[in-house]
């Protein structure tokens, strides 16, 4: 769910990836089971929250001088103080996502990457209340002469594979190139791999922060797909869920979410802050 710019979609090559690689200073511990809790909470590894995630999402989640921070990051590791733990970070491929593969295995307590809720990855996985209404972006080179998504008609247009964004792109008749991450997708565009792009607008937006980007590339269009992130855990996974649910809510009301988001993505807009509903 979303790069620097990248989203939802993801096909993520086979290569399990680093299942261990534990990029959140995190409390180590000996692998509870299903005795392990954290404030109550069944955890895999005690004392710890362990996130699933695919890298790079930025800003949601990216590698930063050696640690993973963002968005997310910051959204989980108000989940983690809550429940009396630190938060460790996996880096798994994204189709694990939509399938819950991860949560049922017990690799993880949740997943956290910018993903999309929608009514077939519910069969799935539990989500979370929406914390993050998204946008799709349409991004072109400046001298590509294409100014909105009507233009990209017999255009080559890249997405990230198994997002929404791929989805979006193919459901209007086009036949997109899929690349299995958001650097890989803004990279196909760099390279003329591809002539525009179809994106998270939140990634985008933390791209053109570069001058350089900016001066080369451009937004024609925002398509408003009535998208909406949502952190997932495993079915029936009713305790953690609640407790997700539960900072999301806190740190609307609170003000720390305005402040997370003025941080990571950029000018806060009420709008940007769905808000929360029943559990989805």
């Amino acid at each position: 769910m979303n790069s620097v710019l990248g989203r939802r979609t993801r096909i993520l090559a086979a290569t399990t990836a680093t299942a261990g690689l534990l990029l959140v200073a995190g409390c180590s511990s000996d692998d509870g089971g299903d005795k392990a809790t954290a404030n109550g909470v069944p955890v895999v590894k005690a004392g710890q929250i362990t996130t699933c995630t695919h890298l790079p999402y930025p800003p949601f989640q990216s590698e930063i001088g050696g640690k993973v921070q963002g968005f997310d990051v910051s959204l989980i590791d108000l989940v983690a103080g809550d429940l009396g733990v630190k938060q460790d970070i996996v880096d798994t491929p994204f189709e694990n996502f939509k399938t819950g593969a991860f949560l049922n295995s017990r690799q993880c307590d949740l997943a956290a990457a910018g993903m999309t809720i929608t009514e077939e990855r519910k069969k799935n996985v539990d989500f979370s209340d929406p914390y993050f209404d998204a946008t799709q972006a349409v991004l072109v080179d400046k001298k590509s002469g294409i100014g909105s998504f009507a233009d990209l008609k017999g255009k080559k247009v890249g997405a990230q594979a198994q997002t929404t964004g791929e989805e979006y792109v193919t459901s209007k008749g086009l036949d997109p190139v899929s690349f299995e991450s958001s650097d890989a997708v803004i990279n196909g565009l760099r390279t003329g791999q591809v002539q525009a792009v179809v994106i998270d607008y939140p990634v985008v937006q933390g791209w053109l922060k570069d001058k350089a980007n900016a001066d080369a590339f451009k937004v024609v269009d925002n398509l408003n797909t009535g998208e909406q992130y949502g952190f997932t855990v495993k079915k029936g996974n009713t305790e953690l869920l609640a407790a997700v649910n539960k900072a999301i809510k806190e740190a609307k009301a609170d003000g720390t979410y305005k402040k997370l988001y003025e941080q990571w993505i950029g000018p806060y807009d009420e709008s940007a802050a769905t808000a929360t509903p029943s559990a989805s």
